[in-house]
């Protein structure tokens, strides 16, 4: 049973930074993409940021400059580093991976809550 686990939300002033987590477990042969999305109440699921197994890199537009990506291979595990956060960043953050156990799927996670206060 694969499981993609997310830790490190909360609620943060306008200007702070949170560190996302999401470790993938279970059994797992290999893991391709790995990113975050998010959604805000009455909005859609909107992409903030993938990183390939290679660890190429791809950000929404509105969290360029201020997010970045990155993942442990050995530990199945992405990460997401948030700076100078803004109220409008407030969301519930999903963890996401196409990995193959033992066939190719996506996965998501349950969601973190992030919240900025202004």
């Amino acid at each position: 049973q694969v499981q993609l686990v997310e830790s490190g939300g909360g609620l943060v002033q306008a200007g702070g930074s949170l560190r996302l987590e999401c470790a993938a477990s279970g059994s797992i042969h290999s893991i391709n993409t790995m990113g975050w999305y998010r959604q805000a109440p009455g909005e859609q699921r909107e992409l903030v940021a993938i990183i390939t197994s290679g660890g190429s890199t791809n950000y929404g537009d509105s969290v360029k400059g201020r997010f970045t990506i990155s993942r442990d291979n050995a530990k199945n595990t992405v990460y997401l580093q948030m700076n100078s956060l803004k109220p409008e960043d407030t969301a519930v953050y999903y963890c996401n991976a196409d990995l193959r156990s033992p066939w190719w799927r996506n996965y998501w996670g349950q969601g973190t809550q992030v919240t900025v206060s202004s």
